[in-house]
Order: structure tokens, then C-alpha cells, then sequence
């Protein structure tokens, strides 16, 4: 009953006129920092966390400046979808996913119920996770400390069970893909023993960068020049490589320059239709909340991976997962409520550990430190003028990001009523700004228009593009926690897949990794088989779809 009455303190407090005028101001800066690309949530925060100085300052309200930055974060989660579904480009790395669904819906002309879709589903998932992170957050804080480098691994390979089914039946195709998206990840330098990887450099060159870096590029300013490949290759660049410049690309090359975009009508009707056609999306919605909450709360996790996981699960359990790629709602909705619910999951280890679950709560948690709060274990106690009215405003955020949302649908439409030839220069632009504008380097923007016209390659080879992004953005973790689990154990693996291998020197079992590990390898082995015995019986693989 206490957590109740301390809740219902906290909404009363988070709905104190200043409090909210911050929630609806940080949803609507969120909102358009998610949507454009190259920005996302940790931009956003990191560039108006100044400005909580003058909240805190104006209010005297120790929550004030929080609510703010937290409403950003859930405005830039709900932001990330809309460019992804009106103009095919991520706005961040957890809306990656939603590009597969939401654009092919968008150019079937359903782009007011994908951004329905996304809208409700980003706050089903977002209510979900609040009301989890309100009534369980000391059970599953210790949850998530249960899980160390194996497990973590173990998670990751099991995501990658899920890539398998992404890439359509051509399950050789689909192998390669995923194989070279991870030789992608490993790109750089080893972030454990700071060997240089796949850079090209000559012998001459790596010893002398090393030597002048002391085991940091950053330092050496024509670091560069010498090495398109040294600083590795970020994700955000894959991707609006990928999905931007490639499909940009694509729909020319198909449409022999004659590309028009669908027409789409707006209506009070059409947006209640849709929100009425959600009950075509519960299982997405179901299992984006439930998964995205509990990939969140495990550190240095986030959102990103939950939204990617979430969608390989919502097909692999699909009746129908061929309609994937090709608009189904529950596409767009899995990510998306993977990615609300995470990146409130993300909090609980911040909260009440002083671990952040994701980059976003990293910079909140510096804030917080800032501010003199002590993320950990009493924090609840010490501090609940502060952790409630938090909470609290979770609710409110959510209420308010959906509405805004939804009250924007014909803003967003707007952009698919222009020309492709004015659109297609505007999706140039935006993705060569997007990413100059993350990194700051002219290196990772040719790397992006390169990455382009190699997915346009790929997709007239009929190689999905999907598995390659993902496991780049997995690979580097799983590669960097499998390590560090092989270092504790010896280099014997079976800290991976047996529960009787003794970590701790006291006989503990550890039953976890083990299980996921299996998990893991029956559904990465199934398809493989399935498609052999296909092969062997003289059947043709299908056409392998394009998410």
C-alpha cells in the first residue's frame, strides 16, 4: 500500500503545472530530435542537459530538471519511428527495426495506421513498463545482477537465432549476411587488447599510429587520413547507408525515375480506424513490452538490441512470417513497443543500482551525480521527493508522447505527399547532415554513401539486408562479453553451455547462460536442417525477402 500512496504523491507532484509544461515541452524537442537522423536520444539529452542548471535554478524542484530529460528520452523513442516509416531512413538505432514494416506500409499508402501502429504500441509498451518498474523494481534490480558476461553472451546469441528467420528461406544467403555484418563489427581496433583489425595499414603504419595514439586514436587529429577503416564503423552510419542512401537508390533504379509517393488521406476517421486495428497488432505489442523491459534492465544493454530482438521473435512466432518485410503491423509494433519499454527498463539499473542499462541513461546518470543525487540501493529511501515524482511523470510522459503523436499524423503525412524528385534529394541531404552531425567527420559520411550503393548491390543479388545490420549491432558486445567469459574461464567453453562449470570456486550451478545458450542453438540449427532436408527432397527455396 505504500508504494500506492507514494505513487499517487508522485503523479501528484509530476502533474504541478511547471512539472508538466516540462513533460510536454521535452516530448515535443524529443519528438523532432528522435525523427531526425544521425540525432536519437543521447544527442538530445547530452545537448539540452545544460539547460536543467536553469530548471533547477527556476523550479527548486530537485525532480524538475529529470522529468525534463526524461520526457526528451520518451519523445525521441516515439521520434525515431516517424522517419523511419515516411521516409525509410532510422532517426536512431532502435527504430531500425521499424523501417522493415512501417515504410512498405507507408508506400501501400497505410502510412497513417504505421504511424497509429507505432504511436500506441510505443505507449502500451511504455504503460507496461512503468507499471512493472513501479511495483518490481528491488526483485528486478537483483534479476539483472544475476547476469554477468556469459549470460549477457548467451543473450546475444540468442538474438542471433532470431536473425536466422529475418532473411527469408534462402537460409545460405541469410548465413552470409549475418557472418558479414559481424566481420564488419570487429572493424577497427580490439577493444580489449588494442590490436588494429581489418584497417589496412601496413605493418609500418599500424606501428607508428600506435606509437603516436599511445592506444588512443582520438588523440592524433590526422589519425584519419592514414585509415578510412581505423575508427571502426558505427552503426548509425550502416544504417542510413543502408536504409537511407540504398533505398534511395533502389527506388529509382525500380521505378526508372518516375517515382511518385502514395497518396495519403488524413482523417479523424482514419486515425480512429486505426487505432481500432491494433487489435491486429497485439501479439507485436505483447511481446515488445514484455521482452523490450527485460533486455532494458540488463546493463550496457538498452534499447537498440530489445526492438531488434522483439521483431525476430514476432516473426519466428508469426502464423504468417512471409508478410514481414512487406507491412504487417505487428512489425511495427514489436520494435516499437520494445524500444519504449527498454529504455524505461534502462532506468531501473540506473536507479537502483547506479548502472545505466543504456548510452541514454549513462548521460542521466551523470546528470543526476551532477545534481548531487547517489543512484543505488537507498536511493528509494533517501530520496523519494525525487524518485517519485519521476515515476510518476513516467505515466504522464507516455500520455503525453502518445497524444502528441497523434495530433502530428498530418504533419508527418505531409512529407509523402512531395515529388520523389523533391523527396529523394531531401533523404540525400538529410542522411549526409544526419550523419556529419553524430560524428563530425567527413570519413564516416563517405563511408555511408559507400555503405549505399553496397546495399543496393546486395538487394540486386537478392541478399537481405536486414541480419548484416543487426549483427553489427550486436557483434561487437557479443564478441567483447564472449571474451571476457572465456577469459574467467580458461578458455573453456563451457561456461557457456554447461550449469555445473564452476565460476566462483564454490560450486555454485549457474543455470542461465546454459539455458539460453540452447535455446539458442536449436533455433539457429531448426531452420538450417529444415531447409537441408528441403534441398535434399529436391524444393527450391523461396525468394528471400527484403525487410
Amino acid at each position: 500500500m505504500d508504494i500506492y500512496a507514494s505513487l499517487m504523491d508522485g503523479l501528484w507532484i509530476a502533474l504541478q503545472p511547471h512539472n508538466l509544461a516540462l513533460a510536454v515541452i521535452g516530448v515535443i524537442v524529443g519528438l523532432f530530435v528522435g525523427a531526425l537522423p544521425g540525432l536519437g536520444s543521447v544527442n538530445g539529452v547530452a545537448i539540452l542537459l545544460p539547460f536543467t542548471f536553469v530548471i533547477n535554478e527556476a523550479t527548486s524542484d530537485p525532480a524538475a530538471p529529470m522529468i525534463f530529460l526524461a520526457a526528451i528520452y520518451y519523445g525521441a523513442m516515439y521520434g525515431g519511428a516517424i522517419s523511419s516509416i515516411t521516409l525509410g531512413i532510422p532517426g536512431a538505432s532502435t527504430a531500425v527495426a521499424t523501417t522493415f514494416d512501417g515504410r512498405p506500409m507507408a508506400l501501400k499508402g497505410n502510412a497513417d495506421r504505421a504511424l497509429v501502429t507505432a504511436a500506441v504500441a510505443s505507449f502500451i509498451g511504455g504503460t507496461v513498463a512503468t507499471l512493472f518498474f513501479t511495483g518490481f523494481a528491488p526483485v528486478l534490480s537483483s534479476v539483472a545482477l544475476d547476469f554477468g558476461n556469459p549470460e549477457i553472451f548467451a543473450l546475444m546469441l540468442l538474438a542471433f537465432a532470431t536473425f536466422v528467420g529475418l532473411g527469408g528461406d534462402d537460409i545460405p544467403k541469410t548465413m552470409f549476411s549475418i557472418f558479414f555484418g559481424l566481420l564488419l563489427a570487429t572493424v577497427g581496433f580490439d577493444t580489449i587488447s588494442g590490436e588494429p583489425r581489418l584497417i589496412f595499414l601496413n605493418e609500418r603504419e599500424q606501428t607508428a599510429i600506435l606509437e603516436a595514439v599511445g592506444g588512443n586514436s582520438d588523440s592524433v587529429p590526422f589519425f584519419n587520413s592514414v585509415g578510412w577503416f581505423s575508427r571502426g564503423i558505427q552503426f548509425l552510419v550502416l544504417a542510413i547507408g543502408v536504409y537511407g542512401i540504398g533505398e534511395m537508390i533502389w527506388t529509382i533504379n525500380a521505378s526508372r525515375y518516375k517515382v511518385t509517393m502514395t497518396e495519403t488521406t488524413i482523417s479523424a476517421g482514419r486515425i480512429w480506424r486505426a487505432i481500432i486495428g491494433m487489435k491486429d497488432a497485439w501479439k507485436g505489442t505483447t511481446i515488445g513490452s514484455l521482452l523490450g523491459f527485460f533486455v532494458g534492465i540488463l546493463p550496457a544493454a538498452g534499447a537498440t538490441p530489445g526492438s531488434l530482438m522483439s521483431y525476430g521473435v514476432a516473426k519466428m512466432t508469426s502464423r504468417d512470417p512471409k508478410s514481414y518485410g512487406q507491412g504487417n503491423p505487428d512489425g511495427v509494433a514489436a520494435p516499437e513497443a520494445a524500444n519504449n519499454s527498454a529504455s524505461t527498463g534502462a532506468m531501473l539499473p540506473m536507479m537502483t543500482l547506479g548502472i545505466p542499462g543504456s548510452p541514454t541513461t549513462a548521460v542521466l546518470l551523470a546528470g543526476m551525480v551532477i545534481w548531487g543525487l547517489e543512484p543505488g540501493p537507498r536511493l528509494f529511501e533517501d530520496r523519494p521527493e525525487f524518485v517519485w515524482p519521476l515515476i510518476g511523470s513516467f505515466y504522464i510522459s507516455n500520455i503525453v508522447a502518445v497524444l502528441v503523436n497523434l495530433a502530428f499524423i498530418p504533419l508527418f503525412l505531409w512529407v509523402l505527399r512531395m515529388p520523389f524528385t523533391i523527396l529523394a534529394p531531401v533523404i540525400f541531404t538529410l542522411s549526409i547532415i544526419g550523419t556529419y552531425a553524430a560524428y563530425d567527420n567527413m570519413y564516416d559520411v563517405w563511408l555511408m554513401v559507400l555503405f549505399g550503393f553496397g546495399a543496393y548491390l546486395l538487394r540486386i543479388l537478392d541478399y537481405p539486408l536486414a541480419p548484416a545490420v543487426l549483427a553489427v549491432v550486436l557483434g561487437t558486445t557479443a564478441e567483447e562479453k564472449m571474451r571476457q567469459s572465456l577469459l574467467l574461464s580458461d578458455g573453456d567453453f563451457a561456461i557457456f553451455y554447461s550449469p555445473f562449470f564452476d565460476r566462483d570456486g564454490k560450486g555454485q550451478e549457474w543455470w542461465i547462460a546454459p539455458i539460453t545458450t540452447w535455446i539458442a542453438v536449436i533455433l539457429i540449427a531448426l531452420p538450417i536442417i529444415l531447409w537441408a532436408v528441403r534441398k535434399m527432397r529436391g524444393g527450391s527455396p523461396a525468394t528471400t525477402e527484403q525487410p
